[in-house]
C-alpha cells in the first residue's frame, strides 16, 4: 500500500500564522497538507504559501454550502491549489436530516454534486464525525444511507471519530473499503486524560489499537493518510509525534 501522508491544517488553526504553520510542517518532513474552508476561500494566497514551502494540497475540505454554490468558482480554486479531492467535512446540527428519508435525500443531492465535479476531473468525498453513526428513528445508520445512495461517492474515513462512537471500525472498513480513498488518523486519550485537548491524543499516543486496525486500513483504496488533532495544546508536538509513528505504519 503506497500512500501520501498529509496534515489537516485545521489542527493548526490556533497556532500561529499560515506561513508559520507551513514552515513548521515542511521542516518536520511533511510534503502534503489538507486545507479547510477558510483557507480555500483565499486559494491564490494559499497556493503562493504552499509553493514557498514546497508543499502540495492534493485534498481539501470544502463546505457543502460552497460546493452547492458557484461550482465554477470551486473548480477554479481547486485547480489553483492543485487539489484533486474535495471533501465535505461537516454539517451543522440544524442541517442534519431527522430521519432515514432525509439522509437518502441528502445522498441524492450529493450524487448531483458528484456528477458536477467529476465532469471537471475532481472527486467528491464525505468525511465522517460521530453523528453519522447515530441510528435514525427507523434504525438506519446515516453513514450507510449516504454511501449506499451515491455509489460513486468516496469516503474519507476518520478513524478517531469511528472509534469514539464505539462502532467497530474494522467492520465499516471491510464493508466500504473500496470507497475509502483517504484516512484521517487521530487518537483517543484514556478516559479523563487530555481534557484540555478534548480527549484526543496524537496518533500512536492514545488507546486506539492501531496494530489491530492497520491490516484493514491497508486493505482499503486509501491514497492519502491525513494526520489530525481537533484541539492540540502543542501543534508542533502533535505534528512531529504523529508523523514519526504513522510513517512507520505505512511503509
Amino acid at each position: 500500500m503506497t500512500v501520501r501522508i498529509s496534515c489537516q491544517l485545521y489542527s493548526a488553526r490556533n497556532h500561529g500564522s499560515l506561513e508559520e504553520q507551513l514552515g513548521l510542517l515542511a521542516a518536520l518532513g511533511y510534503s502534503n497538507v489538507e486545507p479547510y474552508g477558510a483557507l480555500f476561500d483565499d486559494a491564490g494566497g494559499l497556493a503562493d504559501a504552499l509553493a514557498r514551502h514546497n508543499l502540495a494540497a492534493p485534498s481539501c475540505h470544502v463546505g457543502l454550502d460552497v460546493l452547492r454554490g458557484d461550482a465554477e468558482a470551486v473548480v477554479t480554486k481547486a485547480r489553483t491549489i492543485g487539489a484533486e479531492l474535495l471533501i465535505v467535512p461537516f454539517i451543522a446540527p440544524d442541517d442534519r436530516p431527522p430521519d432515514s428519508a432525509g439522509w437518502r435525500a441528502l445522498g441524492r443531492r450529493l450524487a448531483v454534486l458528484q456528477a458536477v465535479y467529476s465532469a471537471h476531473d475532481l472527486r467528491l468525498a464525505w468525511h465522517n464525525h460521530d453523528f453519522e453513526f447515530s441510528p435514525t428513528p427507523e434504525g438506519d445508520m446515516p453513514m450507510a444511507l449516504i454511501l449506499d445512495a451515491v455509489p460513486a461517492l468516496a469516503w474519507q474515513a476518520d478513524i478517531g471519530w469511528l472509534e469514539r462512537t464505539g462502532v467497530k471500525s474494522v467492520d465499516w472498513l471491510k464493508e466500504y473499503g473500496d470507497r475509502v480513498v483517504a484516512l484521517h488518523l487521530k487518537d483517543l486519550a484514556p478516559t479523563g486524560d487530555n481534557a484540555n485537548e478534548d480527549g484526543w491524543a496524537d496518533a500512536g499516543h492514545g488507546i486506539i489499537d492501531w496494530p489491530y486496525l492497520l491490516p484493514m486500513m491497508r486493505a482499503t483504496r486509501a491514497e492519502l493518510v491525513v494526520l489530525e488533532h481537533d484541539n492540540p495544546a502543542d501543534f508542533e508536538r502533535f505534528a512531529r509525534r504523529s508523523l514519526a509513528n504513522v510513517s512507520g505504519w505505512f511503509r
